[in-house]
């Protein structure tokens, strides 16, 4: 479990993509705190998406890449250079700071703009078809594993309003125009979605009146 504050932003050393999934080493310089924290089997979330340390040293770690993780995320077009956030899970007694992410990316976003507004920028993504029934205006929603505010909700396209410290922060800096971003939806909005198809579909009993017979009923 994330909570969407990146603790540090930093580059893919090394991508290496086959048929059925691959492996990516992400640096770890200028990341001290980490780099002395972390150790194999545990989890990181990369843009996001929440991966298991494979193998690590001073200055980088990496983490095995499944075909769905391929086909899921935006691992499937990054690069060597490109720029991710880093962030750790959620200790126990820590500060809840954005909202619950859990490192499970639903699909992958289209950046359609990013501009400068006033000392902020505006940034706007358009969302795939199977996820716009999870986004609300005022809701929230992880991008690229950023716990971030929709303030604008129409057509399809989610405008969200970033503040310096995020744009110093995290990824944003380098996104441009087309990119393709991780996107996590509120899992609130799964939880009720999946309530309610229960209730329109009552789960039928198995019991039959020879199974009480033979408890004694």
């Amino acid at each position: 479990m994330f909570t969407g504050i990146t603790e540090h932003v930093t580059k893919i050393e090394s991508l290496d993509r086959g048929k059925d999934g691959g492996r990516v080493r992400v640096s770890l310089r200028g990341a001290a705190r980490i780099a002395a924290e972390v150790k194999a089997g545990d989890s990181i979330s990369v843009n996001g998406c929440c991966l298991t340390v494979a193998e690590f040293d001073r200055n980088s770690f990496a983490a095995d890449l499944s075909g769905e993780t391929l086909r899921r995320t935006s691992f499937g077009e990054m690069k060597p250079g490109h720029v991710v956030n880093l962030e750790r899970p959620l200790a126990a007694g820590a500060r809840l700071g954005g909202h619950f992410v859990q490192g499970h990316v639903d699909g992958v976003g289209r950046i359609t703009r990013l501009v400068p507004e006033g000392d902020s920028w505006s940034l706007s993504i358009r969302i795939p078809e199977d996820l716009r029934r999870y986004v609300a205006e005022k809701g929230s929603i992880a991008i690229d594993g950023i716990s971030l505010t929709v303030a604008r909700w129409q057509d399809g396209v989610a405008g969200i309003a970033i503040i310096p410290f995020t744009h110093a922060h995290t990824n944003v800096q380098a996104m441009t125009v087309n990119d393709a971003v991780n996107l996590e939806t509120d899992i609130l909005a799964k939880y009720v979605e999946s309530l309610l198809d229960a209730k329109k579909s009552p789960a039928s009993s198995h019991l039959k009146i020879s199974d009480l017979q033979e408890q004694g009923f």
